[in-house]
Formats: structure tokens, C-alpha cells, sequence
């Protein structure tokens, strides 16, 4: 149980570095949905930080926040969803796209993506950050995290391009992103 504290303070002492990284990523998007926000603290930063219009969606919305306004006045949404039919977001209606320790939780991760792909405008970002497979999150928590080369075959298989998925934080956290194709090529 001491060990299981600790990494949990890890992660909780990297998650605030985790929150800038992805801002500085999608600082450029102004319409950002979040997919897997669990308790919307990313979709509150990403607001707050950026004054981007942010949508967070969770399949379980027990934990989203009472208050949907950012410390300096800007709205966000949280919406309880299954993320595999966003049928609120219009086609090519989102600029960027987040996962934050979602990836390893969802079902049906390939049908996700292809709808995320769906609601993403050309040149469009998902970006995707998860713990990897044999990382120490798995370890203390006995879950099922993918392999970065698993995480490239979903985004491409996806319909997403320039695909990059690279290890971060001294190998505790898996960092990918891919880009809607723009029209006409692909």
C-alpha cells in the first residue's frame, strides 16, 4: 500500500506539468473536446488558461464539476456521453481533440477514434496521453495499458496521419498525437 501512495503522488505531481504540456500542444484550437474528462479538471485548465471553448464528455458524469465557469469567467461544458457517438459535434466542428488516461479505459477504442476523426476539422489534432503498457502505473493498478506501436495502429487505423507516439516523463507516460488528413488528401 506505501508503494501504491507514492506513485500516486507521482502522478498527482506530474499532472499540473502534464495540463501545461497539453495546453502549450492545443494552445492554437479554439474549439477542444475532451474526451474521458472524468472530473473536467483538464477541460477547467484548458478554459481558465486558453479561453477555449472546451467540451468535456465522461460516460459517467459523477464527478464532473457544479460550477461549469473557469476561475476567470470562461464557460465549459461537460456532457455525459458514450464517446463512440458524439452526436452533439457536427462534422469537422472540433480543432483538437484530447485523451487524458482515457485510451486504456474505453471499450471499443478504434470506434472512438473514428468518431473523433469524424467531429475533427481538417488539419485537426487527437492528441492522446496514457500510461504504456508495462509502466508502473501497471504494475500498482493491474490495468491494461497499450504499447506505443498499438497506440500508432489505432490512430492510423483511424484515418488519422503524421502520427507521432513517443514515451514522456522518463517513460511513466505515452504521449501520441495524429492529425486529420486536410481535404483532398485522405
Amino acid at each position: 500500500m506505501p508503494a501504491q501512495r507514492a506513485s500516486q503522488s507521482i502522478y498527482q505531481q506530474i499532472k499540473p506539468s502534464l495540463h501545461k504540456r497539453i495546453g502549450k500542444e492545443l494552445r492554437l484550437a479554439r474549439r477542444v473536446l475532451d474526451i474521458g474528462c472524468g472530473s473536467c479538471q483538464l477541460v477547467r485548465y484548458l478554459a481558465d488558461t486558453y479561453q477555449q471553448q472546451v467540451t468535456g464528455v465522461d460516460i459517467a458524469s459523477g464527478s464532473f464539476p457544479r460550477q461549469r465557469v473557469s476561475p476567470s469567467g470562461v464557460r465549459f461544458r461537460c456532457i455525459r456521453r458514450d464517446a463512440a457517438e458524439l452526436e452533439f459535434a457536427a462534422d469537422r466542428s472540433v480543432d483538437a481533440i484530447v485523451m487524458m488516461w482515457a485510451l486504456h479505459e474505453m471499450d471499443h477504442p478504434g470506434a472512438i477514434l473514428e468518431e473523433a476523426r469524424r467531429v475533427l476539422r481538417p488539419g485537426g489534432e487527437v492528441l492522446i496521453v496514457d500510461f504504456p503498457r508495462g509502466s508502473l502505473a501497471q504494475k500498482l493498478w493491474n490495468e491494461d495499458y497499450y504499447r506505443p506501436e498499438e497506440v500508432e495502429r489505432l490512430l492510423a487505423e483511424a484515418g488519422l496521419g503524421e502520427i507521432r507516439v513517443r514515451l514522456i516523463e522518463q517513460g511513466l507516460v505515452l504521449w501520441a498525437r495524429g492529425y486529420r488528413p486536410a481535404e483532398g488528401a485522405g
